[in-house]
């Protein structure tokens, strides 16, 4: 049970910064506007289902897709943690809080211009992906599948199980930021919001480099085999 939690934890603490319930709430509310608290709810409940679906689709198909390229485990730790530890830079290195509210602004505007007037259309596009979970979350879920031990049977599906509870647990908190994203908008200031973000992009670039790291072991210790 102990490799359930661990994978649990780090696939909460890697996913956390990445999907963003609290920042993806204030784009999803650019993209739906204003309308009646029930329909926050229904598309709220639909696109944290569909994220749900999403994120293990790809943890259980990732390792195959990378079986069929002939893609190793090291190499996909270290790309993976090399990109997961970029995005925790951007993160942390970004600007103000009035720049980040700014490039927040300009990308509602840009996916507010496709936007039909039906939202019920739009869960999934641009509501699920690449608001919800974009393409650095796709690489953090195929570098987390790809660290699963391939041991024993039990222990692979106790860090799989780890892994999609915490797509489920993060998921939730998706539901309710989207669900009350108006209130949040009102109750949370910009730079608490920010400061925050900055707390969590630390733990994901040191999360990212130990990912890099564990890599680069496994590429040395491969290495006498190829020379």
């Amino acid at each position: 049970m102990s490799l359930l939690w661990e994978f649990f934890a780090l696939a909460f603490s890697a996913l956390l910064p990445l999907i963003n319930p609290l920042g993806s709430a204030f784009v999803f509310l650019g993209l739906a506007g204003i309308v009646p608290a029930q329909v926050y709810k229904s598309l709220a409940r639909r696109i944290a289902i569909n994220t749900i679906l999403f994120l293990a689709i790809v943890e259980i198909v990732g390792s195959t897709i990378l079986s069929f390229f002939g893609v190793s485990l090291p190499i996909v730790q270290v790309s993976g943690g090399l990109v997961i530890a970029a995005i925790a830079w951007t993160l942390l290195n970004s600007d103000d809080t009035k720049s980040s509210t700014r490039e927040l602004d300009d990308k509602v505007d840009t996916l507010s211009a496709e936007r039909d007037g039906g939202l019920g259309d739009k869960t999934f596009y641009p509501f699920t992906f690449p608001v919800t979970a974009g393409p650095g979350t796709i690489v953090t879920m195929l570098t987390l599948s790809a660290h699963v031990p391939r041991g024993s049977i039990a222990g692979s599906v106790l860090a799989h199980l780890g892994i999609f509870l915490a797509s489920v647990v993060l998921c939730g908190f998706v539901y309710f930021a989207y669900a009350y994203a108006p209130k949040i908008a009102r109750a949370i200031p910009p730079s608490t919001a920010h400061g925050i973000l900055r707390v969590i992009a630390f733990i994901l670039l040191c999360i990212g480099v130990q990912i890099a790291w564990n890599g680069f072991v496994g590429l040395y210790v491969l290495l006498p085999t190829h020379l």
